[in-house]
């Protein structure tokens, strides 16, 4: 739920930080721009994250995660901070993605719009 976000450094190279060592050069800057752009951040490189909201906070967060590729994700409320419009485009880019990348993914969520189509459900109320 929580950003965690390194405000020391700007926005893009919280986003470099993520990126695996093979990513050479001008390539690893444009990663971060592209996913910047595809998440709704155009821009956003050289912000300080002190200054975004929590649903940008959150935005770059999941960025972090998915720029580094990892063999799978554990997500805990990651649309939870984002206003109906966003979290609706944001949810659908970020299930893509890790669909596109075959990265499997455990999410806890209490909104059922957060369940993915193809996703299953393993309700907590059935374990009381």
């Amino acid at each position: 739920q929580d950003a965690l976000l390194f405000d020391h450094f700007s926005v893009g190279q919280n986003l470099l930080l993520a990126l695996p060592a093979s990513i050479k050069g001008e390539q690893r800057k444009q990663q971060v721009i592209a996913a910047l752009d595809a998440a709704d951040l155009p821009g956003f490189f050289q912000r300080d994250p002190a200054t975004l909201s929590g649903g940008q906070r959150a935005r770059v967060s999941l960025l972090r995660a998915l720029l580094a590729r990892p063999q799978a994700l554990l997500l805990d409320e990651p649309f939870s901070r984002l206003d109906k419009t966003l979290r609706d485009q944001f949810r659908r880019w970020v299930f893509a993605e890790v669909r596109a990348r075959r990265i499997p993914v455990v999410q806890v969520t209490h909104d059922e719009e957060d369940i993915p189509a193809a996703g299953r459900v393993l309700a907590m109320e059935k374990w009381q």
